[in-house]
């Protein structure tokens, strides 16, 4: 089948892209930040050895991971405002969820990178007298930083990708817009096409960073 390619037609919508591309990009950036916070004092809260601790956070992590996110987003926007009696709006239902599956994810990447130092670096620390916390501040954390740096940003790449399962919940990210123009247009495969590109745009530059950043560590 021939067909003609036009894209001109999306100039006139490009307050709406940009709105598109805003929302995946700063809900990229605010889950990403808000998902190591949660993330960095689960992994830290593991480093107790307490099963009254660690078995619930175990539980979390293994629960987020192992469901989809788009079961996760359509539960927590659902189902938890029943549970908890608050209603959620998209937006915030959306944050929570990216934010919680994120922390999963970097709760493990970071007790990881801190499980891989050597025992005799903890007891050397211990030696000297050093308390848990200046422990991991001073000796533990700066090497376990290097070998969790890779790993973390292809998290926030996976991420940014995991956006554009906002438009289920009819948050304006990229794929949202380009569903409302595609409805506008009747032209599916210049909008996708569009929306492909941008966030290949988007990704690419993070992707060369994470594999240069990983190079560049492993020298």
């Amino acid at each position: 089948m021939a067909y003609e390619w036009d894209f001109s037609f999306l100039y006139q919508y490009k307050s709406l892209i940009a709105i598109g591309a805003l929302y995946t990009i700063g809900f990229t950036i605010l889950t990403a930040i808000s998902g190591l916070a949660v993330g960095g004092l689960i992994a830290v809260a593991r480093l107790a050895n307490a099963k009254a601790v660690t078995i619930p956070l175990v539980a979390f992590i293994e629960i987020f991971r192992c469901t989809p996110v788009l079961v996760q987003l359509v539960w927590i926007y659902y189902a938890l405002p029943i549970v908890i009696g608050v209603e959620l709006k998209p937006a915030t239902a959306a944050f929570i969820a990216l934010t919680l599956y994120g922390a999963s994810f970097f709760a493990e990447i970071i007790r990881g990178g801190i499980a891989s130092i050597d025992v005799g670096q903890w007891d050397a620390g211990r030696a000297l007298g050093m308390r848990q916390g200046a422990l991991l501040k001073r000796i533990v954390l700066p090497q376990a930083l290097k070998r969790m740096i890779p790993p973390l940003v292809n998290q926030v790449v996976l991420q940014l990708k995991n956006t554009s399962l906002l438009s289920v919940l009819a948050v304006p990210d990229l794929l949202y817009q380009g569903q409302l123009i595609t409805s506008a247009t009747y032209k599916p495969l210049e909008v996708y096409t569009m929306i492909a590109v941008l966030y290949f745009i988007i990704l690419f530059p993070l992707t060369t960073f994470a594999h240069g950043l990983e190079k560049r560590l492993a020298r």
